[in-house]
């Protein structure tokens, strides 16, 4: 029995060892991490603010000869089985812009 309970006891004590000394590695590098993140944060200027960039310009009105060729383009999907008729009325109305 007294054996057993030694072999116990040094287990113990190698966990305990072991888990203090991961902890205190972990908030070691933790601490060095903050710093470099601190010194970073110092080093860095303050950046000026600026304006926000322009805003893309709207799209050009797209032809009438566009439209009916893209249009047409659109049935013969359609005939073909390619779109579904939800699908070509979504296409259609996003051409026309409705």
């Amino acid at each position: 029995m007294p054996g057993l309970l030694r072999g116990i006891a040094r287990t113990a004590v190698i966990s305990g060892t072991a888990t203090a000394v991961s902890n205190r590695v972990s908030r070691r590098q933790a601490g060095r991490w903050a710093q470099q993140d601190y010194e970073r944060g110092a080093a860095a200027p303050q950046q000026a603010y600026s304006a926000p960039p322009p805003a893309p310009e709207p799209p050009a009105e797209v032809s009438m000869d566009t439209k009916i060729s893209q249009l047409k383009e659109l049935g013969r999907l359609k005939e073909q089985g390619v779109l579904s008729e939800a699908e070509f009325e979504a296409q259609k109305s996003r051409i026309l812009g409705t």
